[in-house]
């Protein structure tokens, strides 16, 4: 009993902050967003950290990578699992949602109705695909990669600075020393934040509750509900199939014990990267190599989301409810899967709001006005926990896959030797 609650201390109280919060939020309602000053306190502290965590980790574990063999197998192998766990994640998003209407023409009426007033924004600049994608991959000045908002361009930085560091050899020592002594700091810096996490939690998760009202359309409600069972389904099978898959029985085991701090965290946050802390030392409590874990997690927070995904078909068939559009071909079908899938790179891992710019990729790829906006925005709102939870745990289980093919089908025996 004492070695359970050794290792789940910290879970049991987030947890149980989390409880409280929700019990506070159920009965003050709106009352309780008092509380949010709080919340929005942890969750600027750990989005503050972010930009200097990402750089550090990626860079130096990169620089750490002597073996150029090794970290070109781990980038290629890192390709390769998002890939397939991607199809995977939109195929069961469609399958999901292909033979349920998410919402009929008597709610579409009522909820196109109540957007009128929101519809009025501002008109968004025209800009094609392709500038679209180099202004997601750089930015046109280096202190804009000090940005959350930029958290693609300076994941190819630091990608390209841990490889220089590589390349220059001896002399780059200094720098290296460096990096890893700041990246020692900052880990650190991190473990005071979470000091902070239970009332940050509960108060965040408090405001959230409260302030969720009970208005929602029952096109939204049911969208809500659909997802959601799709999503807790996805999290317990596909990711003990996945654990399964990178190491058998002991790697559902590792996996199961160590998941839910990252899972809590994610749900609360609503943030991919808030949780990058926790998820990569969740995946290191699995046995997954350091370098793997600190290069694949970064890097999933911004390529690989399966709950995004999931979303981004959700949000598309809702579209193909509301205004009717016919799927009837497989063109039509394919052209749904190639869209979620892009619209997925395009999310960017902050909380509510991270979505604008896929939401506005999938307008305009499936040619529907941009009045559509604000109805893809409440459907982000309302699946970004469920979404952010797949998100986050999804990259945990990938860097087990990618170790299991990195290291072998014994990766995890040789850790529980060793250990």
């Amino acid at each position: 009993m004492k070695k359970f609650l050794s290792n789940y201390k910290s879970t049991i109280i987030l947890l149980v902050a989390i409880i409280v919060g929700a019990i506070v939020g159920i009965i003050f309602q709106e009352k309780a967003t008092i509380l949010s000053p709080l919340g929005d306190l942890f969750l600027n502290l750990l989005l503050v950290i972010i930009v200097p965590l990402i750089f550090l980790t990626i860079t130096t574990s990169i620089a750490k990578m002597k073996q150029p063999k090794r970290l070109g197998k781990i980038m290629i192998t890192i390709i390769g699992v998002f890939i397939v766990t991607s199809i995977i994640a939109v195929l069961i998003g469609f399958a999901s949602t292909y033979f349920v209407k998410l919402v009929d023409s008597k709610d579409g009426e009522k909820i196109q109705a109540s957007l009128e007033e929101v519809t009025e924004t501002e008109e968004s600049e025209e800009m094609s695909i392709a500038d679209r994608t180099i202004n997601l991959l750089t930015v046109n000045d280096f202190s804009k990669l000090l940005s959350k908002d930029n958290i693609i361009a300076l994941l190819v930085f630091s990608i390209m600075f841990g490889i220089a560091i590589n390349m220059t050899g001896e002399k780059a020592k200094p720098v290296y020393d460096f990096l890893v002594s700041a990246n020692e700091v900052v880990g650190n810096i991190v473990k005071i934040i979470m000091y902070f996490a239970p009332i940050g939690l509960g108060s965040y998760f408090a405001a959230l509750v409260g302030s969720f009202g009970a208005s929602i359309a029952v096109g939204y409600l049911r969208t809500f509900i659909i997802y959601t069972i799709v999503a807790v389904l996805f999290y317990f099978i596909m990711y003990t199939i996945y654990a399964f898959v990178a190491a058998g029985k002991n790697g559902i085991k590792a996996f199961w014990k160590n998941a839910i701090p990252s899972t809590i965290t994610a749900l609360a946050t609503c943030s991919s990267a808030a949780s990058i802390p926790v998820n990569v030392e969740c995946a290191k409590k699995m046995g997954v190599p350091e370098d793997i874990a600190e290069t694949t997690i970064p890097l999933g927070t911004s390529f690989h989301k399966d709950g995004s995904i999931i979303g981004s078909v959700f949000k598309i068939m809702f579209l193909v409810c509301l205004f009717g559009t016919s799927l009837a071909t497989a063109s039509d079908i394919f052209g749904v899967l190639g869209v979620a899938l892009l619209a997925n790179l395009l999310v960017t891992a902050v909380p509510i709001g991270g979505g604008t710019i896929s939401e506005m990729l999938i307008i305009t790829m499936m040619g529907y006005p941009v009045a559509a906006l604000p109805i893809l925005t409440i459907i982000a709102t309302i699946i970004d926990p469920p979404a952010t939870m797949l998100n986050v745990v999804g990259d945990t289980v990938s860097s087990m896959m990618v170790t299991r093919v990195v290291d072998g089908k014994e990766w995890m025996d040789k850790k529980i030797t060793e250990s």
